[in-house]
This record gives structure tokens, sequence and C-alpha cells, in this order.
């Protein structure tokens, strides 16, 4: 698949995922999200990791990492060895709608999981994305939220 200028896709350097990952709903996270600010000094056992680079505006969901997607592949070994030494259980991926590059790390990382063996540790995508996330929530939960970045979504 090339781009409008015949160039090859931004994922055309990496290997093509093998994974496919569970999706989690905005609301599962919403509940995460309050279970966790209800327990100050519990430790979090899951992760958000927005994946956006030039469209990362408007804001984004409370406590994510922004983690390009163009730079993601190479860094996904230290991405998944800083989460086994926090005890993270799930890293949630999200991009604009969840249709292309918050599936694809989200894959890229399951698998680097299941090479290493471990099964405590799950990838997952946001379903809908942050534009899913606004539609059913507006700025709740969010950080940086922008409501005149989100007017002409």
């Amino acid at each position: 698949m090339a781009t409008k200028d015949n160039e090859a896709p931004w994922y055309a350097e990496f290997p093509e995922p093998a994974s496919r990952p569970d999706s989690i709903e905005a609301s599962e996270v919403l509940k995460l999200l309050e279970q966790q600010s209800n327990s100050p000094g519990k430790p979090r056992d899951f992760l958000l990791v927005d994946v956006r680079r030039t469209d990362w505006q408007g804001g984004t969901v409370e406590s994510s990492i922004n983690l390009p997607a163009h730079s993601f592949y190479p860094t996904r070994r230290i991405v998944y060895e800083l989460c086994k030494q926090a005890g993270i259980k799930r890293v949630i991926f999200y991009c604009g709608s969840s249709n292309g590059r918050g599936p694809r790390c989200a894959a890229w990382m399951q698998d680097f999981i299941n090479d290493a063996g471990d099964t405590s540790m799950h990838s997952l995508v946001l379903t809908g994305g942050i534009r899913g996330w606004i539609k059913a929530y507006e700025g709740r939960a969010m950080d940086g939220y922008d409501a005149k970045a989100w007017e002409s979504s």
C-alpha cells in the first residue's frame, strides 16, 4: 500500500504483526481510571499509550503516555521491560479512531509479549480511540482537554 506520494507507509519498514489483540471499551477504561483515583497509592496494573503523532492535540485520556506509532516498534522491548518491572498487566493502545496505528502497535506489543512467553501481560486496543472517548465522555477523565480542537471532528 503506497501513500499519495507513492511512498511506502510509515510501518512498511517493520514486520507485519502476527497478533490480533483484544479490544477494551472506553467504559471499562473509565472504570479503571476511577478505581485508580479512588485508591491513591494502590499500584496501577495498566498503562494507557496514545500513539498519535502530529494529530496529538485536543487532549489525551488521563494518565496516558504518548509514544508515536512511527517510533514504537524499536522501543517495544524497553516498554515491555518497564511495564514488567512496574507490575503492569494490561497495556492499552489508542490513536485517533483505533483503526490503524493503535491496533498495529498493540499487535507488535502482543507479539513481543508472546515471544517472551509472558502470560501475565496483555496488549489491548481502546475501542473507538480518542474520538470514541470524546464522543462518549467529552473532556471527562482527560488531560489537556481542549473542546475547540474537537469541534471539527
